[in-house]
């Protein structure tokens, strides 16, 4: 408790409720402030773990509110994840394609991984531009843009057409300058420590 509640004359639990209420207030203020309602892009970048597992996990709520979905993978595609097969089984709300030849390590081929990442964007880009998706997961697609696999102006042209109410989640480390400029919210993954370094191969329901 602080110095000046003491001063005043007040119990642990009185000082803990009057800065809740000032806490309420505050957020009440800001809430009442944000009458915006439109989509919203959002870009999960950075070189720490969770980027595409948040993603999936706004896909998860967005299926919650009956929201028709897309996925768009860019870069995964070699092997099979839990969240491809999780959620394929709602194929009445959710289009979902894998359109990656897996990491590029793996492929060693830029013309190969090129044209894969223009077909990914031809589908992503046909979804952009329906009024019915509701919600567009763009996974990967930073290291396509990265890479210039797609071109950045591409991406930003669709993303301002894009309908409305539509909402739009992108991932991958190393998200352009000018994506993170343009999108609504962005957060940076961190790494703080991961089991891979430690010699725990990926595991499924954690990376797979």
């Amino acid at each position: 408790m602080s110095a000046g509640a003491e001063r005043r004359g007040l119990t642990p639990d009185e000082h803990h409720r009057e800065r809740a209420q000032r806490k309420k207030e505050l957020v009440d203020r800001r809430i009442a402030r944000a009458t915006i309602d439109r989509g919203v892009v959002v870009v999960n970048t950075g070189n720490g773990k969770g980027k595409s597992s948040s993603g999936f996990g706004m896909l998860a709520r967005s299926l919650g509110h009956g929201f028709r979905c897309g996925v768009v993978q860019f870069i995964k595609g070699s092997f099979s994840t839990g969240e491809e097969v999780f959620f394929r089984r709602f194929d009445d709300l959710v289009d979902y394609h894998v359109m990656g030849e897996g990491y590029t390590w793996e492929t060693q081929d830029r013309a190969r991984d090129v044209a894969a990442a223009a077909a990914a964007w031809n589908v992503a880009a046909r979804m952009l531009g329906d009024a019915d998706y509701d919600f567009v997961l763009l996974d990967e697609i930073n290291i396509a843009l990265t890479k210039q696999y797609v071109a950045i102006d591409d991406v930003l042209a669709a993303l301002a057409s894009r309908p409305p109410k539509q909402h739009v989640v992108i991932t991958g480390r190393g998200a352009p300058d000018a994506l993170i400029e343009a999108a609504d919210t962005v957060t940076e993954m961190r790494v703080v420590k991961h089991a891979f370094k430690a010699g725990i191969k990926a595991q499924h329901g954690i990376e797979l």
